[in-house]
């Protein structure tokens, strides 16, 4: 890539799409997404792997993403970002309904419930109700999170290792934080 086709893109209309869709992600997206998941095969995979092992087919799953994402540089970025950022969180989501079987036992849980989790996971404040400020919030503390990242990915082939990478140690530290959370809980 060159530096006249970046002077060609309009990044604020780029971080102005980006924010109307992470509006959006947070106004339905986040429910539409954990209802495709498949609970009862995250708790077959827990069971037939480990926590381990899912937490790092989740990782391996979201880089897939990532690296593809990143490799084509701008043109790549535009379209696929939206495809690895539902990836990315959809992995999340899956690694925190697992680590909550894992824990609980309990392979279904609520979508009020599961958020709860994902929000602490995030660090955004628990102690709300859930409403559509703090499911912004999230998608806001995700999106930062995703923020420098997509500018890396302008860069062809390092964009996709960058973007694969990122996304696959974003995942581990999600359950990392979420294992950490659970044991705590669970040892009082």
């Amino acid at each position: 890539m060159n530096l006249s086709s970046l002077k060609r893109v309009n990044f604020k209309t780029i971080k102005t799409n980006f924010q109307e869709g992470f509006k959006n992600l947070a106004e339905g997206g986040f429910r539409q997404i954990f209802n495709r998941i498949d609970q009862l095969g995250i708790k077959k995979g827990v069971d037939s792997m480990g926590i381990d092992k899912f937490i790092n087919q989740c990782a391996y799953l979201a880089a897939g993403s990532g690296l593809v994402t990143g490799v084509g540089g701008v043109s790549t970025m535009l379209i696929g970002t939206p495809v690895d950022v539902i990836n990315l969180i959809t992995q999340q989501f899956r690694v925190t309904l697992a680590i909550s079987y894992h824990y609980t036992g309990k392979s279904r849980i609520s979508f009020d419930n599961f958020f709860k989790i994902v929000a602490s996971s995030v660090k955004a404040d628990t102690q709300l109700a859930i409403s559509k400020n703090i499911m912004e919030e999230v998608a806001e503390k995700i999106l930062m999170g995703l923020g420098s990242k997509a500018m890396r990915r302008l860069v062809p082939v390092v964009g996709g290792v960058i973007g694969g990478t990122i996304n696959y140690l974003f995942i581990k530290k999600i359950g990392k934080e979420l294992m950490e959370q659970h044991k705590l809980r669970h040892e009082h």
